[in-house]
C-alpha cells in the first residue's frame, strides 16, 4: 500500500483513528514508517538503531487486537521513537558513549514500558550528543545528526535525534529528556513541540547516565532532570504525558499527579507575564524576541491578561551550574577512569576537566540558595501563573559551533542557554511550540512556563499559541 506524504506528518490521534477503523493495518503503518526511516536517515542520521524485526512482530499483535476490537490499548499500533539515553529492553541504549556502545538493557525504562503497555511500537532509537551533555547532536559512536531544515545546522541537544525524527515524519510520537533544555531547545531548533514536565511527575529511572547511579558525576541531576514527551502537535503531547506520568517503585521521588485536560482551561482567567531578556545575560536574537512579542499579542487577543514583566531569574543559570557540578566531576572521572579518553575533546574540555569539588557546607549553601530562588519565583508566579519567553538565545547554530552569533555579536554557546536553565533550576513545567522562522528559514519556538504541577494550564496555552502562530510546518526534506 502506497502512503501519501501527509500520512507521516498526521497527528497521532488521526493515525490511531485510522488504525481502529481499519483504514490501515498496524503492519502496513509500521512498515511504511520503517521504509521512510531507511529512505531519509542517510541524510538526517537521526535514527541510530532500527527495530524493524521486533516492530513487525508487535504490529501483528496490534492487528490481532484491533481486528478483535477487544483489549485495544490507547496507542495500539502507533510507531514511536525513543532517545538513545532511555533504556529499551532488548534494544541497545548507548547515550552516545563508547563505553555503552554494546549495552543492551534487560528492562524498559518505566516511561518506555508505559508507552509499550499502551500499545505503542518502538521503531527506532534516536541520536544525541555524548552523555546527553551538549546542544549539538554528535557522539563518538554514531557521529552527527543534521537539522532537517538545514543540514549544515545542528538539531539541538540533547534530544536532537528525536526532534529531527519528528520534524521529518519518521515517527508519530517521541520521548526525550531534559536537564538543561534538552527537550525544549531541539523542539525550538527543529520546529516541533516538547514538554518538560514538573520535576517529580515522571520517573527518570532507566535513563543513562546514570548507569550505575554514580555514573552521572552530578548527583543533584535527579532534582533538575526529567523525561518528557515530544511530538509535532500539542494534543499529542497531552496524550503522551497522561500515559507516562505518575509514581513508579523504582523512582521514590515521583508523586501522584492529575491527568491533564487542557481543553477545560478558561484562558480568560489566566494571567501571563512575558519577557525577552535578562539583565547581564546573553541577549536574545531580535527575531526570537519578535516571536515572543507575537505570542504575547496573540494571547492578549484571546482574552489572556498579558503583562510585560521579567521574572526574578537573573542568578538562576549560575545556581544551576553550581548545583549541577557540586562534586567537580569526581564521581564521573572515577567511573570512567582511563576510558575518559574515549570521549570527544569537546566534552572533556567542557565537562570533564578537573575542577575542585564543593565541601558539604558549600553544597548546602548552594542548595539553600536554589530553594530561595524557587521561593521568589513561586511568589512571582502567584500573580503570573504563566510566563512566556524564549527557549534559547539563537536559532539552530552550525555543526561544531562553540559560540553563537546574536545579531552580529558572538557569545559562548554555554552562556546562551540561560532561557532554558532557569526552568530546570526551579523544576517547573514548560512547553515549546513553533512560532515561525528566522530570515534563514530556521524554526523559532516560544517557551511557555507554568507553576509546579500545572501542566494542564501550560498545555492549554501551548495549544492556543499553536493555533494562533501556525504550529508545525514540514521542513524542506530531500525527495
Amino acid at each position: 500500500m502506497a502512503f501519501p506524504d501527509e500520512l507521516f506528518f498526521a497527528p497521532a490521534s488521526e493515525l490511531l483513528t485510522m488504525l481502529r477503523s481499519r483504514q490501515v493495518s498496524a503492519a502496513e503503518l509500521i512498515s511504511a514508517f520503517i521504509d521512510r526511516i531507511e529512505s531519509l536517515n542517510p541524510h538526517l542520521r537521526s535514527v541510530v538503531t532500527l527495530c524493524e524485526e521486533r516492530a513487525a512482530v508487535e504490529a501483528d499483535e496490534a492487528d490481532r487486537r484491533l481486528s478483535g476490537r477487544e483489549d485495544v490499548r490507547p496507542l495500539e499500533g502507533l510507531p514511536i521513537t525513543v532517545k538513545d539515553s532511555i533504556e529499551t529492553k532488548g534494544v541497545r541504549t548507548t547515550a552516545g558513549m563508547k563505553i555503552f556502545e554494546h549495552h543492551v538493557p534487560h528492562e524498559d525504562a518505566p516511561t518506555v514500558a508505559r508507552l509499550r503497555a499502551a500499545g505503542a511500537i518502538v521503531v527506532g532509537k534516536t541520536n544525541l550528543p555524548e552523555m546527553a551533555l551538549d546542544y549539538d547532536c554528535e557522539n563518538p559512536v554514531f557521529g552527527a545528526t543534521n537539522n532537517p531544515w538545514n543540514s549544515g545546522r545542528v538539531p539541538g541537544g540533547s534530544s536532537g535525534g528525536e526532534a529531527a525524527s519528528l520534524a521529518s515524519g519518521l515517527c508519530a510520537l517521541g520521548i526525550g529528556s531534559d536537564y538543561g533544555g534538552s527537550i525544549r531547545i531541539p523542539a525550538h531548533f527543529c520546529g516541533v513541540v516538547g514538554l518538560k514536565p514538573t520535576w517529580g511527575t515522571i520517573p527518570v529511572t532507566g535513563h543513562i547516565p546514570p548507569l550505575p547511579p554514580s555514573i552521572t558525576g552530578t548527583p543533584p541531576i535527579m532534582s533538575m532532570a526529567t523525561i518528557g514527551p515530544m511530538a509535532r502537535y500539542v494534543d499529542d503531547l497531552t496524550l503522551e504525558y497522561n500515559l507516562i506520568r505518575g509514581p513508579h517503585p523504582s523512582a521514590p521521588y515521583t508523586v501522584p499527579s492529575l491527568e491533564a485536560h487542557p481543553e477545560i482551561v478558561n484562558l480568560e482567567q489566566v494571567t501571563c507575564a512575558y519577557f525577552t531578556g535578562v539583565e547581564a545575560g546573553v541577549p536574545i536574537a531580535a527575531e526570537i524576541r519578535a516571536a515572543v512579542e507575537r505570542a504575547a499579542t496573540a494571547l492578549s487577543k484571546l482574552g489572556v491578561a498579558v503583562e510585560h514583566k521579567t521574572p526574578p531569574i537573573k542568578d538562576a543559570a549560575r545556581i544551576w551550574m553550581e548545583y549541577a557540578t557540586a562534586d567537580g566531576g569526581e564521581l564521573l572521572r572515577a567511573q570512567l577512569g582511563t576510558r575518559v579518553n574515549l570521549s570527544r575533546e569537546r566534552l572533556r574540555q567542557a565537562f570533564l576537566a578537573p575542577a575542585p569539588s564543593k565541601s558539604a557546607a558549600e553544597f548546602f549553601t548552594t542548595a539553600i540558595e536554589r530553594d530561595v530562588y524557587r521561593i521568589h519565583l513561586a511568589q512571582f508566579m502567584e500573580r503570573y501563573p504563566i510566563i512566556i519567553g524564549a527557549p534559547f538565545c539563537v536559532t539552530a547554530f552550525e555543526h561544531g559551533g562553540t559560540e553563537v552569533n546574536v545579531d552580529g555579536k558572538r557569545f559562548p554557546l554555554f552562556a546562551a542557554n540561560w532561557p532554558a536553565l532557569w526552568v530546570n533550576c526551579a523544576g517547573l513545567p514548560a512547553a515549546v511550540v513553533p512560532a515561525g522562522c528566522d530570515r534563514d528559514g530556521l524554526p523559532i519556538g516560544v517557551q511557555i512556563v507554568g507553576r509546579a504541577f500545572e501542566e494542564e494550564t501550560v498545555l492549554a496555552v501551548a495549544k492556543a499559541l499553536e493555533q494562533e502562530l501556525g504550529g508545525f510546518k514540514k521542513p524542506p526534506l530531500p525527495h
